[in-house]
């Protein structure tokens, strides 16, 4: 019996080494295992076929950030009513400058109606709000923002899901990881992709060989396009409130004040 018994747990042992998931690095809600939970993290992507050099050139000395910690806590803009909310995104210089950018842009902003069906005005208008038209993109070096936030327990999951989709797109040769610099969350170029988003929806719409959204801005507005009509944008339709097109917003952004002001936006321009 005794020998029995020995020979189950023995082989209890072996299977829960083999059979078992790998256990993921483990989160935390301070800086303190910050380190130790980078090095478990290159292990595990190593797993999952990110190559020992693009974990060099996007992690090596990478540091945990506390300014996106605290602007995390902090996202109280969203909850602002409709009214405030439009007010403070949107000014009749802003609607100005997009008129004239739709003008500057017209030829690109046609090609790309033609390819994916998104009208121009509504790429114009999301192309404002997030960037002011490419002006400002964002200084933050996204893999220092993503690793902090996939290490932070409140997101983990999502943040390291696009933590890897960062990686992947330095691997597939998309960009120079030095160069990757965007909002505290890790929103990168002129329209302020997820990595998940430009892993999957970036497209080379300038010809280049690279899906660049920061620099390019025919790949962001391509880009742009395509994510929404992957998720359903029907071509050249209604994007008021209650309109099929108005939901596929919802893909853009969660919040029902930006989809409204995106919606609002275009419909003034």
């Amino acid at each position: 019996m005794a020998s029995r018994s020995i020979h189950i747990m023995a082989f209890g042992l072996i299977f829960s080494l083999f059979s078992g998931p790998v256990l993921a690095a483990k989160c935390g809600n301070t800086s303190k295992g910050f380190s130790h939970w980078v090095v478990q993290f290159k292990k595990e992507a190593r797993k999952k076929g990110i190559k020992k050099r693009t974990l060099r050139r996007t992690l090596r000395g990478v540091k945990y950030d506390h300014s996106v910690i605290k602007k995390d806590r902090n996202q109280k803009h969203f909850k602002l009513s409709f009214s405030k909310f439009y007010k403070l995104r949107v000014s009749p210089g802003g609607l100005a400058k997009g008129r004239t950018m739709m003008r500057r842009h017209r030829k690109l902003l046609r090609r790309v109606y033609k390819r994916y069906g998104v009208q121009p005005r509504i790429i114009t208008a999301i192309w404002s709000l997030e960037t002011f038209y490419g002006g400002f993109t964002g200084d933050k070096p996204i893999f220092r923002s993503l690793a902090t936030l996939s290490y932070d327990c409140r997101r983990s999951k999502m943040f390291t899901q696009n933590l890897y989709a960062a990686l992947r797109v330095v691997q597939r040769g998309d960009m120079n990881p030095k160069k990757m610099k965007g909002a505290w969350a890790g929103e990168l170029g002129q329209t302020q992709f997820m990595a998940k988003n430009y892993y999957r929806y970036a497209v080379d719409f300038d010809g280049d060989g690279k899906r660049n959204l920061i620099r390019s801005k025919a790949d962001a507005l391509a880009s742009t396009a395509n994510l929404l009509r992957a998720h359903g944008w029907k071509r050249g339709g209604c994007y008021r409130p209650g309109c099929a097109n108005f939901r596929v917003l919802h893909h853009w952004n969660r919040s029902k004040v930006y989809q409204r002001t995106i919606a609002k936006m275009a419909s003034q321009l």
